[in-house]
């Protein structure tokens, strides 16, 4: 063992993200763990500085050993509370040996690295496991036959479905799939050199995702081919990715279980699935879903998580079953269940320019051109512009349809998920709709709350699922239902021909119209 990175020391003198530290912390990087077939998996083992028993941490992933924050957050700030934490790197990553496959193959290298645990005389028997985002599927992954030594798993801002991460709604998640792949390809050894790596992806971000072929431009962003990234690409059939698919694990998982995430990280309703299937099964988990993006929970969010972990870690049971920040109303909430017992669907059909509780008549249209397609701004983004944002920009622009209902007289407030579901048509192979809930404020300000997206190819009934809320609009403000043809590149922009998306490089625009018998439904409590 020896003394941690001079940066790690630094922050934990100068940078308090937690209580205050109970031990001093010693590290031993690349300790070589032997998997079932003999490749070695480089683990950095984080201990603190005590004779006493203490439980031990594991958390696996391709990118947890670069360095800064999880070095940090992970390594440091858990360690120094009383417990042996180990960072893993994903075989075929950050020096562990074999091949990568993203989703394949971590229940085994999980459960190898128990099996070495078992073996050393610092092992007290008691295993905790956590982590954010891909380290949260190798937890599930370890989930598909748990260690007897397993006490409890924290599980923050994570996914279980690969398919439904990057095909919800039936568009590819570009930007996901391209930032995402940095962290999972770019398996980077120290702080700096990954750092290298995104300055590329920003410097190169934007003149890949508006160039053609999408197969020949994308290498620029990763320095060079992935074929992984291509098989994501080809393949939007859910048959493809269902030995990746581990949601089913909820159903039968006995370990005590912490759950969060944010309104606008990447995969919402996965977390809160995760969260229904648990307690359907008969475990006790608790949630947590706060005013956050994926990345900004482990920043702005990090004090709540780590006091949820911390209370995991130490088998104490939650204040609360789900605890949710209500938007607008600015304040934590606690619920029994998920959604609340009193909530109740209220519908909200368009008009011209309009939203109000009555059904009308008539029809709204817009033309989506996939060679200046409608850009993402705000939402569950990994650029800048992600979370809540002034949607003016975007409103601005022709092929924005705007719905917005009168002034409300008294607050409506809202738990639960929101969709929308339209009767609409499109003059092109297949059309693309998004919708976006809005809240205006009475200067007219505009922010996001939840959206969604749905490729259709047929005319008829469309549902866009826009994902869960919690949001108080206030009296004075209105709601405003935004449709559009994408929201790119977010999604990849809907070439209008119907062709593999890879390879395409021809484009037609779309005219789609919408019904005003199409509705906007609220889950209003």
């Amino acid at each position: 063992m020896q003394r941690l990175p001079l940066l790690t020391r630094l922050l934990r003198r100068r940078t308090r993200k937690g209580p205050p530290a109970r031990y001093d912390v010693h590290w031993q990087p690349a300790v070589a763990v032997p998997a079932a077939d003999g490749v070695s998996l480089m683990t950095d083992h984080y201990a603190p500085v005590t004779d006493e028993p203490c439980p031990t941490v594991l958390i696996r992933a391709p990118y947890v050993r670069v360095g800064f924050p999880f070095n940090y957050l992970y390594g440091a700030l858990f360690a120094e509370q009383g417990y042996h934490v180990l960072l893993q790197s994903s075989r075929g990553t950050g020096g562990s040996g074999g091949d990568f496959h993203p989703w394949h193959g971590e229940g085994d290298d999980g459960r190898a690295t128990v099996a070495w645990l078992r073996e050393r005389d610092w092992f007290t028997g008691d295993l905790y496991t956590a982590g954010a985002s891909y380290m949260t599927y190798t937890q599930w992954a370890l989930a598909t036959d748990p260690p007897p030594e397993w006490r409890g798993a924290v599980m923050q801002v994570g996914h279980s479905d690969a398919h439904d991460f990057f095909w919800r709604g039936g568009a590819f998640g570009l930007e996901r799939a391209l930032v995402g792949g940095t962290g999972l390809f770019n398996q980077a050894l120290t702080t700096w050199a990954y750092a290298r790596v995104i300055l590329r992806l920003q410097r190169r971000m934007r003149r890949v995702v508006r160039g053609v072929p999408i197969l020949d431009v994308y290498p620029q962003v990763y320095g060079g081919r992935r074929p992984a990234f291509e098989e994501w690409l080809a393949h939007p059939e859910k048959e493809f990715w269902h030995d990746s698919d581990l949601t089913p694990v909820a159903d039968k998982l006995t370990v005590p279980v912490s759950l969060s995430t944010g309104w606008w990280d990447l995969s919402p309703e996965q977390v809160i699935e995760h969260y229904q299937r648990l307690r359907a099964a008969g475990n006790d988990p608790d949630l947590l879903i706060g005013p956050w993006t994926h990345t900004s929970a482990l920043e702005d969010g990090w004090p709540v998580l780590f006091e949820q972990a911390m209370r995991r870690l130490r088998g104490e049971p939650a204040p609360y079953r789900i605890r949710i920040f209500m938007g607008g109303a600015d304040e934590w909430r606690d619920l029994p269940s998920w959604p609340p017992p009193e909530m109740r669907e209220q519908r909200w059909f368009l008009g011209e320019g309009t939203l109000r509780l009555a059904e009308g008549t008539g029809v709204s249209s817009f033309r989506y051109d996939p060679t200046d397609p409608t850009p993402s701004i705000g939402g569950p983004l990994q650029s800048p512009t992600q979370g809540q944002r002034d949607n003016a920009g975007l409103e601005a622009r022709s092929d924005v349809l705007l719905f917005t209902g009168e002034p409300l007289l008294e607050a409506v407030e809202i738990i639960g998920a929101v969709r929308a579901e339209f009767d609409a048509a499109t003059t092109a192979v297949s059309g693309d709709l998004f919708a976006r809930l809005c809240d205006v404020d009475p200067t007219g300000r505009s922010i996001n709350i939840c959206d969604g997206l749905t490729r259709f190819t047929a005319d008829g009934r469309v549902t866009v699922e826009m994902g869960p809320a919690g949001h108080r609009f206030k009296p004075g403000h209105r709601i405003r239902l935004q449709v559009s043809g994408g929201a790119h590149p977010r999604f990849l922009r809907n070439y209008g021909t119907g062709e593999p998306p890879g390879p395409a490089t021809r484009m037609v625009h779309t005219d789609t119209t919408i019904r005003h018998t199409s509705s906007l439904v609220l889950p209003v409590v």
